[in-house]
């Protein structure tokens, strides 16, 4: 059994996640306790009992959502079960890179907080729009971007998985490109409640920004590799890893070619460590023959660990 554990992005929070495992894990608890002291406010509790409208804020939902993964993988831990290798969908690159000893939490926590502010002062809230495109492929979404464009930005944000494509850009560009893709035989193009537009040439000032800060921070050598977002690649060095947040910001999550590599790479058993289980959805979709199972609660914890040790002594 070859094991990766794979760290949720923004879209999975909500008001109650980390709860469970906090008030059941002192490993867990540890985790919050110190997002909480490298903030300077209780993030914990924005967490656990919101409000829901504090939480959807990209500089709260970033950090809250990181919290909530290393507590769950450090849950896992306590019970002795770690992972080959990690990998993380946009934000929950970070959540790996905590997991693999790359960045300390309290390092993770502070730049995703700033990477959250950045990326919403980096386009004036209503200029910029995303959409999911379903059951179209790539190429056709490609080109549907390159004729909506008309001056504007419009591009691929998230290759999430066959016939799931997300495109991000100025409103009115990701407006004709879902009406083209549309009418090319996509299923659906579905306006997402986003507070920016992610992944696409419009975040390059948040890009830049952020770029500073992380090369103010001391990057390890990971512990385990890790599959990065933005080019589905093999990284096992520190300065690697660096370069890999950097360039996600503005550059396009590719989230099918990750896990395709993760499985190449020999891993058969999936683990979605963090809020929510949308990962597992996608991991399914892009292959049907590995093992998934997640954790973000007390109760999952239990089950995946039982799961992870029975297929350890088998």
């Amino acid at each position: 059994m070859t094991v990766a554990f794979v760290f949720p992005g923004q879209g999975s929070q909500k008001v109650g996640m980390g709860r469970a495992l906090h008030d059941a894990v002192p490993e867990s608890r540890a985790v919050f306790d110190e997002a909480d002291g490298a903030l300077g406010f209780p993030l914990s509790r924005l967490c656990f009992e919101g409000p829901e409208d504090q939480l959807q804020l990209t500089a709260n939902t970033q950090p809250a959502i990181l919290a909530t993964s290393v507590a769950a993988a450090r849950a896992l831990g306590a019970r002795g079960l770690k992972p080959q290798w990690v990998a993380g969908h946009s934000l929950g690159e970070y959540s790996a890179l905590v997991t693999a000893g790359v960045l300390s939490l309290r390092e993770a926590a502070i730049a995703v907080r700033r990477r959250g502010q950045y990326m919403q002062e980096a386009v004036p809230v209503g200029e910029g729009a995303m959409a999911a495109i379903l059951a179209l492929d790539l190429a056709a979404i490609e080109q549907a971007c390159r004729e909506a464009a008309q001056g504007q930005v419009v591009s691929p944000a998230n290759i999430n998985s066959p016939g799931q494509v997300v495109i991000a850009g100025h409103a009115a560009a990701v407006d004709r490109a879902s009406e083209l893709c549309k009418k090319a035989g996509a299923k659906r193009a579905i306006r997402l409640p986003v507070s920016a537009p992610f992944h696409c040439a419009l975040m390059m000032p948040a890009q830049e920004r952020l770029a500073r800060d992380l090369a103010a921070l001391s990057f390890a050598e990971p512990v385990m590799p890790l599959v990065n977002n933005v080019d589905a690649a093999v990284v096992r060095a520190a300065d690697a890893c660096r370069d890999g947040l950097v360039r996600q910001v503005s550059g396009t999550v590719r989230w099918q070619e990750s896990v395709e590599r993760l499985v190449r790479e020999g891993v058969d058993t999936f683990v979605e460590v963090g809020p929510g289980a949308v990962l597992s959805g996608l991991v399914r979709k892009i292959d049907k023959n590995v093992r998934v199972l997640s954790v973000e609660d007390a109760a999952s914890l239990e089950a995946a660990a039982a799961a992870l040790q029975e297929r350890q002594t088998t």
